[in-house]
Order: C-alpha cells, then structure tokens, then sequence
C-alpha cells in the first residue's frame, strides 16, 4: 500500500510533514511518497537519520500556497506538489493522495485529475467528529459553498455509504443542519433538500440543528459547504477556549492547583477526544479515488492519523 503525501501542505511543510510521515511508516504497514522540493526533503530525512526503504521522494518544481486562487492554480502549476500527488494515483502508481495545504486546490486537482463517481455532481468534505453516543460524519466541510439541493442528497447517499463500510453502522441516521427541527423551515434551497432526502431509501430523521453537533442525534449531519465550514471553525475555537478557560481558573487559586494534579489523566484522556489531531484528516467523498484533506495547522500527529485515515480508506 502507497500514500502520497504532499511534503509542501500545511504551515509547518515540510518539516512537521516528514516527522509525520515517519510516524505513520513506522506504525502503519504502508509506504509513503513524499511529494514536494527534493533537496528540502532529503535533507531533513537525513536530519532525522532515516534509513529505510519505506519513504520515497517525487520531486514538485511548484508549491501552490495557501492564498492562491485553486482553480487558476491547478492549471498553472502542473508540477506543483498537489497536482503531480494526485496524478500519481491517477496513474495508479499510488493509492491514495494526502495534502495539509490549500483546500480549494486539493478539491480541484482532485475533481480534474481523479474525476468524479458516476452520479455525483460535486464532491464533499467530510469529517469524523466525537459526540456523546460516538462518532458522527458531517458533510460537507467546504468544498462546495453553493451546492444544489439535489447534491446534498448526493453527500447523504455517499456519507451512507462510508458510515456502513468503514464506520460499520448498520443503518446510520441522518439530518439535515438547519434553523430548527420543524419541516417547514429554512430556505427554500433547504427545504427542497429535505424533500429529496425525506423520499430517498436513506435513514432520514428530519432537520436537525447546531447543538445537535455534538450530542449524537444521528450519525450523518447534512450542510452546505459554507455552514458546515463555519460550523466547523466555530467548533475547534470553541474546545480550544473551553480549555484555556479550565486551565485558567484551575490556576487561579491553590487549591485549584492542588486539584489539578489529581485530574492531569482525565485531562489528558479529554484532550485527547476532542483533538483534531486523533481524527487526522477530511475525506474528500465523491472522486474516484481516494483524497485526504489536512487542517493547515497540522502537527506531526495529525499527519501521522490522515495517513491512518488513508490507509482504511484505501
């Protein structure tokens, strides 16, 4: 098994990236190909003094960085490391493509290299999230802003699918992200969806809201890319406040200092569930092959988990 990763993607390319990749090759059964400016990469390989036989380098001229327009850039810079990536698999000399850098291009290079699966018109990003009853998948992320309400149905029948293969969910639930949980509410583009999705064969429940998030209502959440994507950052900002507010009163008194030496493990334990570090990386659902999105700010383990992520999907 082969994963590409692009070595240039994210803000700490590529040294985070290779530690990452590192990681995975020597936790995972799989090898990975680093994808980006070779002198760059063979270098801190050999910083990091490895030796083995599990990491190869493909040499990308380009970098397309975050501020740049996707599509333009896609076509522009066809040795850049994100578009050589997904030729790679594309050529069927890999299995799966990951890349921590701009989003907007990965889902084009994705979309143009890879094409789409019969019947999708769009592709989604989708992610895993914790919730009180489990995991649930949310969909999509950010990759279509602008969708269509026949697409929505498209990322429910595609987020069906995953959650019954690889999530191993019999029958999953699924709602659509909205106002509130009456028929009749939201736009008219979200009451379409519902109709579409209420006379589809899936496990509809109805529309279901944003503090419904978390609470693990139903197993697939349903939104346009742009609300699920604020959803999402809105999300991460809010566990990360959430946990310089409990530090910051712990502190705040000796006795708060005293008690938080007793609960360091069930701190940790908690961390540890609501980091988007464990979960790695989005999938790109709808292209014929398999794509991992990154968060941009992705540590060493986080890249390390998206090639996990990669490696079940593949």
């Amino acid at each position: 098994m082969k994963i590409v990763v692009d070595a240039m993607g994210g803000d700490h390319a590529p040294g985070v990236v290779i530690e990452g990749s590192l990681l995975a090759v020597k936790e995972y059964d799989l090898e990975v190909v680093l994808v980006g400016d070779q002198p760059k990469i063979e270098a801190f390989l050999k910083k990091a003094k490895y030796t083995g036989s599990k990491i190869s380098v493909q040499h990308a001229s380009e970098v397309i960085e975050m501020c740049e327009s996707a599509a333009t850039s896609v076509r522009r810079k066809r040795n850049s490391s994100i578009v050589l990536g997904v030729n790679l698999v594309k050529e069927g000399k890999a299995d799966a493509f990951f890349s921590a850098g701009n989003t907007g291009a990965v889902v084009c290079a994705g979309t143009l290299g890879l094409g789409l699966l019969p019947g999708i018109e769009r592709p989604g990003i989708g992610i895993i999230t914790p919730t009180l009853k489990g995991n649930s998948l949310i969909i999509d992320v950010g990759a279509n802003i602008d969708p269509k309400p026949t697409q929505l149905l498209q990322y429910g029948i595609m987020a069906d699918a995953y959650c019954k293969n690889i999530l191993n969910k019999a029958n999953p639930t699924v709602g659509l992200l909205n106002i509130g949980e009456e028929e009749k509410k939201g736009t008219e583009f979200i009451r379409e969806a519902y109709e579409l999705l209420e006379k589809s064969k899936l496990n509809f429940i109805g529309n279901v809201e944003g503090r419904d998030l978390f609470t693990g209502k139903c197993d697939i959440i349903i939104c346009d890319g742009f609300v699920g994507n604020v959803a999402l950052k809105v999300s991460e900002s809010a566990a990360e406040a959430m946990q310089t507010f409990l530090k910051r009163h712990l502190l705040s008194s000796i006795w708060g200092k005293i008690g938080l030496i007793f609960m360091i493990p069930s701190l940790k334990r908690f961390k540890k569930e609501i980091d988007y570090a464990e979960y790695g990386g989005a999938l790109l659902l709808g292209v014929n092959g398999v794509v991992i999105i990154g968060h941009g700010r992705s540590n060493k383990r986080a890249i390390k988990n998206a090639v996990r992520v990669a490696k079940e999907e593949i």
